[in-house]
């Protein structure tokens, strides 16, 4: 059977947490829904309905960021409190993304991208890349493949 698509995730995801009485969880779950609705509009002009799932991934990956952001801000600033809300919605909104590649697996992709792309010099880069991102757009932080290419073609 095949795995369900995130907007069923998170429907279901919604319905056990407000069962479970998980108020911080429903929380997050509706903020990432109201995120999604926000993204689906700003798509329409381009005549899509519905973002697919890969798109959905990056939404979150970059909600995960701007928290990320924020713990940072809120321990400088001391207020652990805050960034321990934060950092609680971070763990609910990584529960939905694919599992990330770990650096072996990062540093095959890269060698393996960069010999289809028959890569010889830093110039090649944004070929690579553009192998990386449709191959593992999902499962692997192009931020973090980005200098692994980079020192790859350089090397």
């Amino acid at each position: 059977m095949a795995e369900p698509d995130l907007r069923s995730r998170f429907t279901e995801a919604m319905k056990a947490s407000m069962r479970a009485g998980d108020a911080p969880r429903t929380s997050t779950i509706r903020m990432i829904m109201a995120r999604l609705k926000e993204v689906d509009i700003a798509a329409r002009p381009a005549g899509v309905d519905r973002v697919p799932d890969e798109q959905i991934a990056g939404m979150l990956r970059a909600m995960v960021k701007s928290r990320r952001e924020s713990v940072e801000l809120y321990r400088q600033g001391n207020r652990p409190e805050l960034a321990e809300k934060e950092e609680a919605e971070i763990r609910v909104i990584e529960s939905f993304l694919p599992q990330q590649m770990d650096e072996g697996a990062m540093g095959d992709a890269v060698r393996a991208a960069i010999a289809e792309a028959g890569a010889a010099s830093v110039k090649d880069m944004g070929k690579v890349m553009a192998i990386l991102r449709a191959r593992h757009a999902a499962t692997m932080d192009l931020s973090k493949a980005g200098p692994m290419v980079k020192a790859a073609l350089e090397g």
